[in-house]
Protein backbone atom coordinates (compact mmCIF):
# COMPACT_ATOMS: atom_id res chain seq x y z
CA UNK A 1 0.00 0.00 0.00
CA UNK A 2 0.57 3.38 -0.95
CA UNK A 3 1.26 5.22 2.90
CA UNK A 4 1.09 8.71 3.70
CA UNK A 5 2.42 10.45 6.69
CA UNK A 6 1.33 14.02 7.38
CA UNK A 7 2.43 17.00 9.16
CA UNK A 8 0.08 17.36 12.33
CA UNK A 9 -1.52 20.74 12.08
CA UNK A 10 -3.35 20.84 15.33
CA UNK A 11 -1.73 23.44 17.23
CA UNK A 12 0.77 22.35 19.89
CA UNK A 13 1.18 19.45 18.31
CA UNK A 14 4.39 18.28 18.15
CA UNK A 15 4.41 14.17 17.57
CA UNK A 16 4.68 12.43 14.05
CA UNK A 17 2.95 8.53 13.78
CA UNK A 18 5.78 7.31 11.92
CA UNK A 19 9.84 7.22 12.43
CA UNK A 20 12.52 6.62 10.59
CA UNK A 21 12.64 3.03 12.57
CA UNK A 22 8.96 2.23 11.94
CA UNK A 23 9.26 3.43 7.98
CA UNK A 24 12.03 0.79 7.60
CA UNK A 25 9.77 -1.62 8.91
CA UNK A 26 6.65 -0.44 6.56
CA UNK A 27 8.85 -1.04 3.50
CA UNK A 28 9.68 -4.28 4.38
CA UNK A 29 6.32 -5.73 4.62
CA UNK A 30 5.93 -4.41 1.28
CA UNK A 31 4.62 -0.79 1.49
CA UNK A 32 5.88 2.67 -0.45
CA UNK A 33 5.66 5.51 2.31
CA UNK A 34 5.69 9.25 1.78
CA UNK A 35 6.32 11.70 4.83
CA UNK A 36 5.36 15.34 4.16
CA UNK A 37 8.15 17.94 4.23
CA UNK A 38 8.59 19.01 7.75
CA UNK A 39 6.50 16.57 9.60
CA UNK A 40 8.89 15.36 12.19
CA UNK A 41 11.29 18.25 12.85
CA UNK A 42 9.37 18.86 16.10
CA UNK A 43 10.69 15.52 17.27
CA UNK A 44 13.74 15.90 15.86
CA UNK A 45 13.66 13.56 12.63
CA UNK A 46 14.46 15.08 9.43
CA UNK A 47 13.40 14.80 6.18
CA UNK A 48 16.89 13.29 5.40
CA UNK A 49 16.47 10.67 8.23
CA UNK A 50 12.99 9.70 6.51
CA UNK A 51 15.09 9.89 3.25
CA UNK A 52 17.71 7.58 4.41
CA UNK A 53 15.03 4.89 5.91
CA UNK A 54 13.63 4.57 2.19
CA UNK A 55 10.30 7.07 2.59
CA UNK A 56 9.93 9.85 -0.15
CA UNK A 57 9.41 13.51 0.74
CA UNK A 58 6.12 14.95 -0.64
CA UNK A 59 3.86 17.80 0.25
CA UNK A 60 0.61 17.33 2.25
CA UNK A 61 -1.36 16.49 -1.48
CA UNK A 62 0.78 13.87 -1.38
CA UNK A 63 0.99 12.44 2.32
CA UNK A 64 -3.24 13.18 2.27
CA UNK A 65 -3.80 11.61 -1.45
CA UNK A 66 -2.28 8.30 -0.02
CA UNK A 67 -4.09 4.74 0.16
CA UNK A 68 -3.09 4.69 3.90
CA UNK A 69 -2.80 7.59 6.15
CA UNK A 70 -1.18 7.66 9.61
CA UNK A 71 -2.15 10.27 11.61
CA UNK A 72 -1.54 11.46 15.12
CA UNK A 73 -5.14 13.29 15.64
CA UNK A 74 -8.23 13.49 13.99
CA UNK A 75 -7.59 15.33 10.67
CA UNK A 76 -9.30 18.88 10.22
CA UNK A 77 -12.18 19.67 7.44
CA UNK A 78 -8.74 20.98 5.47
CA UNK A 79 -7.45 17.85 5.49
CA UNK A 80 -9.97 15.88 5.02
CA UNK A 81 -10.52 17.16 1.74
CA UNK A 82 -6.88 16.12 0.73
CA UNK A 83 -8.19 12.77 1.08
CA UNK A 84 -9.72 10.18 -1.35
CA UNK A 85 -12.68 8.72 -0.79
CA UNK A 86 -12.13 5.36 0.45
CA UNK A 87 -8.86 5.99 2.02
CA UNK A 88 -7.87 3.94 5.10
CA UNK A 89 -6.93 6.52 8.10
CA UNK A 90 -5.22 5.21 11.58
CA UNK A 91 -4.69 7.54 14.73
CA UNK A 92 -5.76 9.02 17.91
CA UNK A 93 -9.46 9.95 16.18
CA UNK A 94 -11.55 10.71 19.63
CA UNK A 95 -13.95 7.80 19.28
CA UNK A 96 -15.68 9.10 22.01
CA UNK A 97 -16.93 11.99 19.65
CA UNK A 98 -19.60 11.44 17.54
CA UNK A 99 -18.92 14.55 15.46
CA UNK A 100 -15.77 13.44 14.69
CA UNK A 101 -16.92 9.84 13.64
CA UNK A 102 -19.48 11.49 11.28
CA UNK A 103 -17.01 13.95 10.18
CA UNK A 104 -14.83 10.99 9.31
CA UNK A 105 -18.01 9.33 7.22
CA UNK A 106 -19.09 11.95 5.80
CA UNK A 107 -15.61 12.08 3.64
CA UNK A 108 -15.60 8.61 2.96
CA UNK A 109 -12.88 7.33 4.78
CA UNK A 110 -12.53 3.58 6.38
CA UNK A 111 -11.10 5.05 9.76
CA UNK A 112 -9.70 3.51 12.26
CA UNK A 113 -9.16 4.80 16.53
CA UNK A 114 -6.80 3.28 18.27
CA UNK A 115 -8.01 4.11 21.56
CA UNK A 116 -10.84 2.37 21.46
CA UNK A 117 -8.59 -1.09 21.41
CA UNK A 118 -9.46 -3.18 24.03
CA UNK A 119 -7.48 -3.46 27.56
CA UNK A 120 -6.12 -6.85 26.52
CA UNK A 121 -3.15 -8.98 26.41
CA UNK A 122 -2.85 -8.94 22.99
CA UNK A 123 -3.56 -5.23 22.88
CA UNK A 124 -1.03 -4.40 24.81
CA UNK A 125 1.39 -3.45 21.86
CA UNK A 126 -0.94 -1.17 20.08
CA UNK A 127 -2.14 0.35 23.29
CA UNK A 128 -1.72 4.21 22.77
CA UNK A 129 -3.70 5.49 25.35
CA UNK A 130 -0.97 3.41 27.54
CA UNK A 131 2.10 4.47 25.90
CA UNK A 132 0.96 8.23 26.41
CA UNK A 133 -0.25 8.22 29.44
CA UNK A 134 3.94 6.64 30.37
CA UNK A 135 5.27 9.61 29.20
CA UNK A 136 2.39 12.29 30.14
CA UNK A 137 3.30 10.66 34.21
CA UNK A 138 6.87 11.02 33.52
CA UNK A 139 6.53 14.37 32.51
CA UNK A 140 3.75 15.30 35.15
CA UNK A 141 6.73 14.97 37.32
CA UNK A 142 9.13 16.85 35.67
CA UNK A 143 7.44 20.48 35.31
CA UNK A 144 6.30 20.16 39.20
CA UNK A 145 9.87 19.81 39.89
CA UNK A 146 10.35 22.99 37.56
CA UNK A 147 7.89 24.38 39.24
CA UNK A 148 8.27 23.85 42.64
CA UNK A 149 10.58 26.07 44.53
CA UNK A 150 12.44 24.18 46.52
CA UNK A 151 14.67 21.02 46.38
CA UNK A 152 12.79 17.33 45.29
CA UNK A 153 14.92 15.33 47.46
CA UNK A 154 16.30 15.54 51.41
CA UNK A 155 19.57 17.25 50.85
CA UNK A 156 22.41 17.47 53.68
CA UNK A 157 24.62 20.23 53.46
CA UNK A 158 27.14 22.57 55.36
CA UNK A 159 24.20 25.37 55.25
CA UNK A 160 22.10 22.79 57.10
CA UNK A 161 19.10 20.05 55.79
CA UNK A 162 16.34 20.68 52.97
CA UNK A 163 13.67 18.34 53.62
CA UNK A 164 12.15 15.63 51.02
CA UNK A 165 8.93 17.14 48.59
CA UNK A 166 5.97 15.13 50.16
CA UNK A 167 3.93 14.74 46.78
CA UNK A 168 0.50 13.39 46.11
CA UNK A 169 -0.70 11.34 43.31
CA UNK A 170 -4.32 10.96 43.23
CA UNK A 171 -5.15 8.22 40.16
CA UNK A 172 -2.69 4.76 39.67
CA UNK A 173 -3.37 4.55 36.53
CA UNK A 174 -0.16 3.90 33.75
CA UNK A 175 0.18 7.94 34.39
CA UNK A 176 0.04 8.07 38.15
CA UNK A 177 2.18 4.71 38.76
CA UNK A 178 4.79 6.29 36.28
CA UNK A 179 4.66 9.74 38.19
CA UNK A 180 5.11 7.87 41.30
CA UNK A 181 8.14 6.43 39.90
CA UNK A 182 9.47 9.08 38.83
CA UNK A 183 9.09 11.04 42.19
CA UNK A 184 10.31 8.56 43.83
CA UNK A 185 13.46 8.36 41.88
CA UNK A 186 13.69 12.19 42.50
CA UNK A 187 13.84 11.23 46.23
CA UNK A 188 10.47 12.46 47.23
CA UNK A 189 8.42 11.02 49.64
CA UNK A 190 4.89 10.25 48.12
CA UNK A 191 1.36 9.17 48.80
CA UNK A 192 -1.09 8.30 46.05
CA UNK A 193 -5.02 7.25 46.34
CA UNK A 194 -7.16 5.37 43.50
CA UNK A 195 -10.79 4.05 43.59
CA UNK A 196 -9.80 0.82 42.20
CA UNK A 197 -8.06 -1.49 45.72
CA UNK A 198 -6.74 -3.90 43.33
CA UNK A 199 -3.91 -1.04 42.48
CA UNK A 200 -2.49 -0.43 46.24
CA UNK A 201 -0.46 -3.06 45.53
CA UNK A 202 1.37 -1.32 42.62
CA UNK A 203 1.31 1.71 44.92
CA UNK A 204 3.32 0.50 47.70
CA UNK A 205 5.51 -1.80 45.48
CA UNK A 206 6.52 1.48 43.75
CA UNK A 207 7.45 3.30 47.08
CA UNK A 208 4.57 5.17 47.88
CA UNK A 209 2.13 5.11 50.66
CA UNK A 210 -1.87 4.47 49.85
CA UNK A 211 -4.47 6.80 50.88
CA UNK A 212 -7.19 3.82 51.65
CA UNK A 213 -10.98 5.27 51.75
CA UNK A 214 -12.48 2.07 52.83
CA UNK A 215 -15.95 0.91 51.11
CA UNK A 216 -19.45 1.08 52.95
CA UNK A 217 -21.55 -0.74 50.21
CA UNK A 218 -21.57 -3.33 47.45
CA UNK A 219 -22.38 -0.64 45.09
CA UNK A 220 -18.97 1.29 45.80
CA UNK A 221 -17.09 -1.91 45.85
CA UNK A 222 -18.52 -3.08 42.76
CA UNK A 223 -18.02 0.47 40.96
CA UNK A 224 -14.27 0.68 42.30
CA UNK A 225 -13.79 -2.76 40.30
CA UNK A 226 -13.95 -0.41 37.06
CA UNK A 227 -14.49 -1.55 33.13
CA UNK A 228 -11.78 -2.12 30.58
CA UNK A 229 -8.84 -0.99 33.72
CA UNK A 230 -10.77 2.13 33.77
CA UNK A 231 -12.39 3.59 37.05
CA UNK A 232 -16.18 4.03 36.83
CA UNK A 233 -18.15 7.38 38.34
CA UNK A 234 -18.34 6.26 41.84
CA UNK A 235 -21.40 6.95 43.82
CA UNK A 236 -21.68 10.09 45.89
CA UNK A 237 -21.05 8.72 49.56
CA UNK A 238 -17.98 7.80 48.83
CA UNK A 239 -16.60 10.64 47.01
CA UNK A 240 -17.48 12.59 49.96
CA UNK A 241 -15.25 10.52 51.65
CA UNK A 242 -12.23 10.55 49.77
CA UNK A 243 -12.82 14.48 49.10
CA UNK A 244 -12.56 14.42 53.41
CA UNK A 245 -9.07 12.30 53.06
CA UNK A 246 -7.61 14.34 50.16
CA UNK A 247 -8.46 17.35 51.31
CA UNK A 248 -6.19 16.54 54.86
CA UNK A 249 -3.56 14.75 52.74
CA UNK A 250 -3.38 17.63 50.37
CA UNK A 251 -3.00 20.32 52.94
CA UNK A 252 0.25 18.29 53.76
CA UNK A 253 1.57 17.88 50.38
CA UNK A 254 3.87 20.36 48.31
CA UNK A 255 2.64 18.83 45.24
CA UNK A 256 0.02 17.16 43.99
CA UNK A 257 -0.28 14.93 40.50
CA UNK A 258 -3.98 14.57 39.49
CA UNK A 259 -4.25 11.64 36.98
CA UNK A 260 -8.29 10.76 37.13
CA UNK A 261 -9.87 10.39 33.48
CA UNK A 262 -13.16 8.32 32.71
CA UNK A 263 -12.84 8.10 28.29
CA UNK A 264 -16.36 10.17 27.21
CA UNK A 265 -16.96 12.21 29.96
CA UNK A 266 -15.74 15.26 31.48
CA UNK A 267 -12.74 14.31 34.61
CA UNK A 268 -13.94 14.09 38.03
CA UNK A 269 -13.66 17.02 40.28
CA UNK A 270 -10.86 15.19 42.92
CA UNK A 271 -9.08 18.78 44.55
CA UNK A 272 -12.20 21.21 45.41
CA UNK A 273 -11.10 25.33 45.29
CA UNK A 274 -11.21 25.20 49.33
CA UNK A 275 -8.69 22.35 49.57
CA UNK A 276 -6.29 24.43 47.46
CA UNK A 277 -7.23 27.47 49.24
CA UNK A 278 -5.26 25.36 52.53
CA UNK A 279 -2.64 24.18 50.91
CA UNK A 280 0.79 25.67 51.74
CA UNK A 281 1.96 28.86 49.82
CA UNK A 282 4.31 27.39 46.81
CA UNK A 283 2.91 24.43 46.15
CA UNK A 284 2.38 23.10 42.66
CA UNK A 285 -0.82 21.01 41.76
CA UNK A 286 -0.13 19.11 37.86
CA UNK A 287 -3.66 18.40 36.79
CA UNK A 288 -3.11 15.91 34.18
CA UNK A 289 -6.88 15.98 33.57
CA UNK A 290 -7.04 19.83 32.07
CA UNK A 291 -8.38 18.59 28.50
CA UNK A 292 -11.50 17.06 29.67
CA UNK A 293 -11.99 19.80 32.45
CA UNK A 294 -9.50 19.15 35.04
CA UNK A 295 -9.56 17.10 38.53
CA UNK A 296 -9.60 20.39 40.22
CA UNK A 297 -11.98 23.60 39.22
CA UNK A 298 -8.91 26.38 39.06
CA UNK A 299 -7.04 25.07 36.57
CA UNK A 300 -7.33 25.92 33.13
CA UNK A 301 -6.25 24.83 30.02
CA UNK A 302 -2.83 25.03 28.40
CA UNK A 303 -1.97 28.10 30.82
CA UNK A 304 -0.02 27.99 34.25
CA UNK A 305 -1.42 29.89 36.55
CA UNK A 306 -1.25 31.09 41.08
CA UNK A 307 -4.42 30.91 42.56
CA UNK A 308 -4.30 30.79 46.38
CA UNK A 309 -0.83 31.20 46.29
CA UNK A 310 -0.79 27.50 44.61
CA UNK A 311 1.06 27.18 40.97
CA UNK A 312 -1.56 25.17 39.05
CA UNK A 313 -0.49 23.30 35.95
CA UNK A 314 -3.21 22.78 33.18
CA UNK A 315 -1.27 21.22 29.95
CA UNK A 316 -3.43 19.13 27.94
CA UNK A 317 -1.40 17.79 25.69
CA UNK A 318 1.61 16.20 28.06
CA UNK A 319 3.14 13.45 25.55
CA UNK A 320 3.53 16.57 23.14
CA UNK A 321 6.45 17.88 25.30
CA UNK A 322 8.42 14.97 25.34
CA UNK A 323 7.82 14.73 21.00
CA UNK A 324 11.17 12.24 20.28
CA UNK A 325 9.98 9.40 22.77
CA UNK A 326 6.16 10.28 22.35
CA UNK A 327 6.31 9.88 18.68
CA UNK A 328 8.79 6.73 19.09
CA UNK A 329 6.13 5.11 21.19
CA UNK A 330 3.23 6.00 19.26
CA UNK A 331 4.75 5.26 15.91
CA UNK A 332 5.47 1.19 17.19
CA UNK A 333 1.65 1.08 18.16
CA UNK A 334 0.72 2.10 14.62
CA UNK A 335 3.19 -0.05 13.05
CA UNK A 336 1.60 -3.03 15.35
CA UNK A 337 -1.61 -2.00 14.13
CA UNK A 338 -1.26 -2.00 10.72
CA UNK A 339 0.04 -5.69 11.00
CA UNK A 340 -3.97 -6.48 11.94
CA UNK A 341 -5.27 -4.68 8.73
CA UNK A 342 -2.82 -5.20 5.90
CA UNK A 343 -2.20 -8.71 4.16
CA UNK A 344 0.62 -9.33 1.81
CA UNK A 345 1.11 -5.06 1.50
CA UNK A 346 -2.48 -4.58 0.91
CA UNK A 347 -5.81 -3.54 2.73
CA UNK A 348 -7.25 -6.82 4.56
CA UNK A 349 -10.30 -5.53 6.74
CA UNK A 350 -11.14 -8.68 9.08
CA UNK A 351 -13.45 -8.13 11.66
CA UNK A 352 -13.48 -11.07 13.28
CA UNK A 353 -9.91 -9.81 14.64
CA UNK A 354 -11.86 -8.04 18.22
CA UNK A 355 -8.78 -5.32 17.92
CA UNK A 356 -9.80 -4.27 14.78
CA UNK A 357 -13.85 -4.25 14.98
CA UNK A 358 -13.37 -2.20 18.25
CA UNK A 359 -11.18 0.01 16.90
CA UNK A 360 -13.16 0.30 13.40
CA UNK A 361 -15.12 3.79 13.39
CA UNK A 362 -16.59 3.92 10.19
CA UNK A 363 -15.97 2.66 7.06
CA UNK A 364 -18.18 2.19 3.41
CA UNK A 365 -20.37 5.32 4.39
CA UNK A 366 -21.70 2.88 7.56
CA UNK A 367 -20.76 4.03 10.80
CA UNK A 368 -19.89 1.22 12.97
CA UNK A 369 -19.45 3.27 16.50
CA UNK A 370 -21.97 5.56 17.59
CA UNK A 371 -21.31 6.94 21.32
CA UNK A 372 -25.17 7.14 23.59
Amino acid sequence: MHIGVPLESQAGETRVAATPETIKKLIGLGHQVTVQSGAGIAASITDAAYTAAGASIGDAAAAFGAELILKVVAPSDAELALMKSGAVLVGMLNPFSNETIARLNAAGVTAFALEAAPRTSRAQSLDVLSSQANIAGYKAVMLAANHYPRFMPMLMTAAGTAKAARVLILGAGVAGLQAIATAKRLGAVIEASDVRPAVKEQIESLGAKFVDVPFETDEERECAEGVGGYARPMPTSWMERQARAVHERTKQADIVITTALIPGRKAPTLLHEATVAEMKPGSVVIDLAAIQGGNCPLTELDKVVVKHGVTLVGHGNLPALVAADASALYARNLLDFLKLVTKDGVFHLDLEDDIVAACLMCTGGEIKRLNK
